[in-house]
């Protein structure tokens, strides 16, 4: 996985145990976001992205380098989707590149305190935002002016209600593959991605499939992924979706 060094523009591929401790960054995607290959520019360069997306990646980690971080995960630019092989393994690696993070920074862009309802946020209606809500064992809520709201532990009870995710699930006492396939699908049934295929891919690590990733199949997607559960699962509510 590549990685970006929290005190200047370096991005660094690791593989394996010589992954070091990180954090990880979850937001909703907007018009002007920093990739890998402007980043690589920028490292290159020295000439400082002129993008609205940028801030984002400067707070970040402005945020993990306070708290101790050498080096953060952040999907804009550390995924090389100029590569079709990088992306498929990146989406096929995303839930547990989560799971493995130390904290995970999740940026609601559209929430100030006292001024609006965290239920409100965009953040929550995404599908992509799902697994990173669960998978991390600990995930820091930031507002627009990115101060934190609350962690998913401390804001547990009105997360479950907004989201539909078990607070067992959310303080992980209870592993997400104890829910029912259902009840796992319940949790994205309202929940939006920009392009169709998504809809399935985003749900990949949630069920602990893997697949290849062929954008343009549309609804072939979400088929695809309910025979991969089916093969891997004796959860008979599937047969509910």
């Amino acid at each position: 996985m590549w990685l970006l060094h929290t005190s200047n523009p370096v991005l660094h591929q690791f593989t394996g145990v010589d992954t070091p401790h990180y954090a990880i960054f979850s937001h909703t995607w907007g018009k002007e976001e920093v990739t890998f290959d402007i980043m690589q520019e920028y490292h290159q360069t020295g000439r400082r992205p002129c993008l609205a997306g940028y801030e984002k990646v400067e707070q970040c980690c402005a945020k993990a380098r306070s708290a101790g971080f050498e080096w953060v995960w952040i999907d804009t630019c550390c995924v090389d989707k100029r590569s079709s092989a990088e992306l498929s393994e990146a989406l096929n690696s995303m839930f547990r590149w989560y799971q493995g993070a130390t904290i995970c920074y999740a940026y609601l862009e559209d929430y100030t305190a006292g001024k609006s309802e965290l239920s409100d946020s965009r953040w929550f209606t995404r599908g992509w935002t799902l697994q990173e809500l669960i998978a991390p064992p600990t995930v820091e809520f930031l507002a627009k002016d990115w101060t934190e709201i609350g962690t998913k532990t401390s804001l547990q009870k009105e997360i479950a209600r907004i989201t539909g995710v078990n607070s067992r699930i959310l303080c992980r006492i209870s592993h997400v593959g104890k829910a029912s396939v259902a009840k796992r699908m319940s949790w994205a049934a309202r929940r939006q991605t920009s392009r169709l295929e998504d809809e399935a891919y985003c749900l990949m690590g949630l069920f602990g499939v893997n697949m290849p990733m062929l954008y343009g199949e549309g609804k072939m997607a979400f088929e695809r992924l309910q025979l991969e559960i089916i093969k891997n699962s004796n959860d008979h509510s599937i047969f509910a979706w």
